[in-house]
């Protein structure tokens, strides 16, 4: 997953999971269970780069979150 942030949220309404990947603008997936959710957004982050790269486009390097206990 090339060391990419992912976000892991769940939507009531549409009763699934969203998983989103913040450095790449644009870049998210989603799943039935969490698991999906992961497997799809760590495809999603390939193709994005993928994409990026094909198309001359600068892929953005991973940024270093901290965790903060709230």
């Amino acid at each position: 997953m090339s060391g990419y942030q992912v976000l892991l949220t769940w939507d009531e309404e549409d009763r699934i999971y969203v998983a989103r990947a913040p450095d790449l603008p644009g870049c998210s997936a989603h799943g039935a269970t969490r698991e999906e959710a992961v497997k799809s957004i760590r495809e999603a982050i390939d193709f994005w780069i993928e994409t990026a790269r094909e198309d001359g486009e600068p892929v953005p390097e991973p940024r270093r979150y901290d965790l903060v206990a709230a």
